[in-house]
């Protein structure tokens, strides 16, 4: 004898998925938490790190000559593509806020970046945004690794 499908069977699919999901979540915020206790470091959030890798590897580049020179900065202008994200998705002027962002950096601030609530350059560290450094290395080197792959 087959059974029916009731309307409580449709729905189990849906809401599997979202129990998976939130499982998914719960691990990762889970492997963050240990990342941080095993090696408690941490760097301002908002893409201020890649902003601030891009601005010295803009600098570093000025040393280097020919496809080598182009490719770091291509790598760079990659790094700023989260900045210049969030200031165009918080309705700022692109060309302005990166401006200013680099001056402030160049300047020392080095964790200057788009501050999206507030709509301006700002400390992202002194508004207590923060991220574990060993995930931020992890999420660097993978998009590196990913695009070396592609090349």
């Amino acid at each position: 004898m087959q059974k029916s499908q009731s309307s409580d069977d449709s729905c189990e699919g849906g809401s599997q998925r979202v129990v998976d999901e939130d499982e998914r979540s719960i691990h990762d915020a889970l492997m963050v938490i240990k990342d941080v206790l095993e090696r408690p470091e941490i760097v301002a959030g908002c893409g201020a790190t890649e902003a601030y890798f891009a601005n010295e590897l803009r600098g570093w580049s000025s040393n280097l000559e020919g496809r080598a020179q182009l490719a770091v900065q291509k790598f760079a202008d990659a790094l700023d593509s989260i900045p210049l994200a969030l200031a165009e998705n918080a309705g700022m002027d692109s060309i302005d806020t990166m401006t200013e962002l680099r001056t402030k950096q160049n300047k020392g601030a080095k964790w200057t970046v788009v501050d999206v609530r507030n709509t301006k350059v700002t400390d992202m560290f002194k508004q207590d945004v923060l991220e574990p450094l060993v995930v931020k290395e992890q999420i660097i080197k993978s998009a590196t690794e990913a695009a070396s792959m592609l090349l």
